[in-house]
C-alpha cells in the first residue's frame, strides 16, 4: 500500500514519497522539521491511511532506550513477596511491554512513533541499532527472544535539539518537512476551517507570514498555532479588515497571543508599533 495524504492532512509530494520510499526500503523514516509542522501527526495519518495500528513511543529528556523495549517493575515484586502474592513466582508478571516490543507482537503490521528522540541523552539512538536492524531483542528477566512478527513502518521524530549518530542516520531515510508555503497553509487551513470566509483567510494568512518574517523573532509562529488563532478569530467573530495593515510586520494583531509565545517576541513586537507610531 502508499501513502497517499488524507482527508485531514495535507501532505506533500516530497512527503508522501519519504514514506513510501521507507516503507518500500523498510527502513525507519526520520523526520525533522520546525515543531508544529505536523511531524507527530504524520504518523498517526500514515497508521490511519495505511489501516495499521499505532504504538507511540513519546521520548523523554530521562528516557533510555530500554523503556521502549520492555521495563522490570522490581519494586511491585518486592512488595508482593513481602506480602504474600503468590504472583512473584512468576517473574514475567512484573515485565511491563515497551510501545517496541507492542510494535513487534502486533497480529499485522504496525506503525511505531518514536516521537523527539533528540530529547534523550545521544547514546539513546545507538542504544536501538541493533534492535531496529534485527527486529528482535532478548528479555533477560525471562530468558525470551522477542522476534517482531511483522516489520513495523518506524517513523522517527527530531527536533535538532541534539545530533544524532552517524551509525544511527545510515540505517534511516531521512526527511525534512520545509515550513508550508503560502498555497499549501491555505489549503491545510482549509482543511481545518472549511467555512472560512476568503477574505479573513486571505489576511489572516498575510498577517501571519509578517510575523514569521520580522527579523530578530525568538520563536516563529507554527502552523499549529495559525490555527489555534483563526480558531479564536472566528470565534471572536473579529473582522477581516481588523487584520490588515498598510505597514507589513509593524502593528501587533489581534489575540496575537496565540501566535507569540514569549516575553522578548512581545517586547519586540512592543518597539516596532511605538516606532511606527513616532515615524507618522
Amino acid at each position: 500500500m502508499r501513502f497517499t495524504g488524507t482527508d485531514s492532512y495535507v501532505a506533500t509530494e516530497d512527503l508522501m514519497m519519504a514514506v513510501n520510499a521507507a516503507i518500500t526500503l523498510q527502513r525507519p523514516l526520520l523526520i525533522k522539521g520546525e515543531p508544529g509542522t505536523g511531524k507527530t501527526m504524520l504518523a498517526q495519518e500514515v497508521a490511519t491511511a495505511l489501516g495499521r495500528p499505532l504504538h507511540q513511543w513519546h521520548v523523554k529528556s530521562t528516557g533510555k532506550a530500554q523503556q521502549g523495549l520492555y521495563e522490570y517493575d522490581a519494586v511491585s515484586r518486592l512488595r508482593d513477596s513481602q506480602l504474600g502474592d503468590n504472583r512473584v513466582e512468576d517473574i514475567a508478571n512484573y515485565i511491563k511491554r515497551g510501545p517496541v516490543w507492542e510494535a513487534f507482537e502486533s497480529e499485522s503490521p504496525a506503525v511505531l512513533l518514536i516521537d523527539e528522540i533528540d530529547k534523550a541523552d545521544i547514546e539513546f539512538p545507538n542504544d536501538l541499532l541493533r534492535e531496529l536492524d534485527r527486529m528482535e531483542f532478548f528479555v533477560y528477566e525471562t530468558q525470551k527472544l522477542v522476534r517482531a512478527r511483522h516489520r513495523p513502518l518506524i517513523i522517527i521524530t527530531s527536533n535538532n535539539e541534539k545530533e544524532l549518530p552517524d551509525a544511527f542516520l545510515r540505517r534511516c531515510f531521512f526527511h525534512y518537512i520545509k515550513f508550508p508555503d503560502r498555497d499549501t497553509m491555505e489549503r491545510i487551513v482549509a482543511v481545518h476551517h472549511p467555512a472560512i470566509k476568503q477574505d479573513m483567510l486571505r489576511n489572516a494568512l498575510t498577517a501571519f507570514f509578517e510575523i514569521r518574517d520580522v527579523p530578530g523573532l525568538k520563536k516563529k509562529p507554527s502552523t499549529s498555532e495559525l490555527l489555534d488563532w483563526i480558531k479564536l478569530l472566528v470565534a471572536e467573530d473579529i473582522p477581516p479588515e481588523a487584520l490588515h495593515t498598510q505597514d507589513s510586520g509593524k502593528i501587533v494583531p489581534p489575540l496575537h497571543g496565540a501566535l507569540i509565545k514569549n516575553e522578548q517576541d512581545v517586547h519586540l513586537f512592543e518597539r516596532l508599533v511605538f516606532m511606527n507610531k513616532r515615524g507618522r
